[in-house]
């Protein structure tokens, strides 16, 4: 997936978790976060971020933080763009075979999941979480408590009569080590992936190639469940 217009910047300030105060060629500027998420270790005052710019006459910001340099890191803090690089990837790539064809945001009984494949022969659920916390090398999901993301987990785990079923952690950065759980964070996350996993659910996690204006999936990257 490709961002255009892209602009450097430098953060300064984040009033809520909606908008952030930046730099912009030496003006102050307030942009839209495309991340909800608390993001601290990521949104430090002075650091090189990254944003998309709109001309969109109906928009109250004309930008989207969308990357931040972490260090050396680059990592993209969008939660919008995990599903755009993973349905690029799965018709693009066709990690599963060919032969599939791909549904976004399908219904199942009552949930619905992030993309439906479907073969002659194979039929797959999948669920994507973007995960953008890292400590020295270590990438971990949630940064944050997340109810909904145990409900996604228990709610793979229904339809696997019939159906495969696949949680997605991409990964949006590269050259990391390995992917846990945040046990610390949120235990009944871990906990519920760790059920789901014995019970058939696939847990898939691949790095992303990151560029100032670009994402796309990457590498196959190790998981290891429990603390």
């Amino acid at each position: 997936m490709r961002y255009d217009n892209i602009h450097k910047g430098k953060f300064l300030s984040r009033p809520n978790r909606f908008i952030a105060n930046v730099e912009i060629d030496g003006k102050a500027e307030v942009c839209h976060v495309k991340n909800t998420g608390r993001c601290k270790e990521l949104l430090v005052e002075g650091c090189t971020v990254w944003l998309e710019h709109s001309d969109s006459e109906s928009r109250k910001t004309a930008f989207d933080l969308v990357a931040v340099e972490k260090g050396d890191r680059l990592i993209n803090m969008d939660s919008q763009a995990p599903n755009k690089a993973v349905g690029e990837w799965l018709r693009e790539k066709m990690p599963f075979g060919e032969g599939f064809s791909v549904y976004p945001e399908k219904k199942y009984g009552n949930s619905r999941f992030d993309f439906y494949l479907e073969s002659q022969d194979r039929k797959i659920f999948m669920e994507v979480k973007g995960c953008t916390l890292e400590k020295d090398g270590v990438v971990l999901f949630p940064d944050a408590p997340t109810l909904r993301g145990v409900k996604h987990i228990e709610e793979l785990s229904h339809c696997l009569d019939g159906y495969e079923s696949y949680i997605m952690i991409l990964v949006q950065m590269s050259d990391v080590k390995y992917f846990t759980p945040n046990y610390d964070t949120h235990p009944e996350f871990g906990e519920a992936l760790e059920k789901a996993s014995r019970k058939g659910v696939k847990i898939l996690c691949y790095d992303c190639n990151v560029t100032h204006d670009s994402m796309t999936v990457g590498k196959p990257v190790k998981v290891k469940l429990g603390r």
